[in-house]
């Protein structure tokens, strides 16, 4: 990705990120397994999930696999409702946090699974300046923006188009957002494709132009739990991310625009380590947050598709490796989770779900060091992330 030396999001990372999302998929064919003669059919299918306030219906859409893998999500907000992969004895579990009513995700969610955007994350006060101009964006976090505003990608229904091959079922994701929404400039055409290949890979593949300039950052907000949804807190999983430093915050849970190292803090995931080996320690970053809740700054991000975290349930033995062509991975601890939240797997308590969300950096928009967010006319965004799904023997 080559942002950082001042190009914007759109620019020579995507033949690379294609080039290496190529190499993947050659490395991991490799290395998977014939299916077994007993592998599942592959298929994708759509259902009637309910019906908002305005009369807009919402449906919800089932991948399966050849491995058994299934996924269900809404076009509701892109939303990520359930995905079910096996554990070490090979006995299937719900590995995000979802909700079983369409009620309970207009109203209450955290953001469980949807897509979020126009900006993922918070922009300091609401305000950006672009080519001279401020804009003032809708502000739901404090005094800051959050994951695009308050009707973000999160809450609109999505034009859904299903798909199948040899090698994968998916959906084809498409929304236009307005000049204009939640005080963003610009007519946006999004399309994000989710793809649930046969050797056990969720593809996203985020796309986007407009037709003036503006500023851009799309991510998915899915909490994880490998032991199983409503099976309790995830302290005990372990966690590798593969950043030398992050973005450390103000109390506003703002960067300050500097990096920090990780070398010698709580926020040193570079050799794997349980989620709440630190999370308690002592340190000004996770009093702020109330555990983590910050930006790591990725390895390898000028390169393309590169490895950025792999998470791991010891005792389910479930593994998660995260590839993605962003320069960030916000790492979340579900610090506000508090056991008010029932859903498909039961009560989600304090830090029930981790999140990692491939992204730029928070606050971009206001700090000139860091990667570009800008998208002009003519040009195309495009980011990809990986979610290879495994089991620790």
């Amino acid at each position: 990705m080559r942002s950082r030396h001042g190009r914007g999001v759109h620019g020579a990372h995507v033949a690379t990120g294609a080039g290496a999302a190529l190499l993947l998929l050659l490395q991991v064919g490799c290395m998977s397994k014939t299916p077994p003669a007993s592998a599942a059919a592959a298929s994708v299918t759509r259902a009637p999930f309910g019906v908002l306030a305005n009369g807009d219906s919402v449906h919800v859409f089932t991948l399966t696999n050849t491995q058994g893998i299934q996924l269900r999500a809404l076009d509701y907000g892109g939303i990520i409702q359930s995905l079910r992969t096996p554990d070490r004895t090979g006995k299937f579990g719900d590995i995000v946090l979802g909700f079983d009513s369409l009620d309970q995700y207009v109203k209450l969610s955290p953001y469980f699974g949807a897509i979020v955007g126009r900006y993922a994350n918070r922009i300091a006060k609401g305000r950006f300046t672009l080519d001279g101009k401020t804009y003032t964006l809708a502000t739901n976090n404090g005094p800051n923006a959050l994951h695009g505003g308050l009707v973000g990608f999160d809450k609109v229904v999505w034009g859904a188009e299903p798909f199948q091959n040899d090698s994968s079922v998916g959906v084809v994701w498409t929304h236009i957002s307005p000049d204009g929404d939640q005080g963003y400039p610009g007519t946006l055409s999004a399309r994000v494709t989710y793809t649930l290949t046969n050797d056990d890979r969720l593809i996203i593949d985020y796309e986007a132009t407009t037709d003036k300039p503006t500023i851009l950052n799309i991510t998915n907000h899915s909490y994880f739990n490998l032991a199983g949804a409503g099976s309790g807190d995830v302290l005990n999983e372990v966690m590798m991310i593969n950043a030398d430093s992050i973005t450390p915050v103000d109390s506003t849970l703002i960067p300050t625009g500097k990096l920090e190292a990780v070398a010698g803090t709580p926020f040193d995931f570079r050799t794997p380590t349980a989620i709440g080996a630190r999370i308690t320690a002592p340190n000004q970053q996770l009093r702020f947050a109330g555990g983590y809740d910050h930006n790591f700054v990725l390895n390898g991000a000028e390169s393309g598709l590169s490895h950025a975290a792999q998470a791991v349930d010891p005792a389910a033995g479930r593994t998660l490796d995260v590839y993605t062509t962003q320069p960030g991975l916000q790492f979340y601890t579900g610090n506000f989770l508090d056991g008010s939240f029932a859903g498909i797997g039961g009560v989600y308590g304090h830090r029930s779900g981790f999140a990692l969300e491939t992204q730029h950096y928070p606050d971009s928009p206001n700090h000139a060091n860091f990667p570009s967010v800008v998208l002009r006319p003519g040009d195309t965004y495009r980011s990809q992330t990986v979610f290879r799904f495994g089991v620790e023997k």
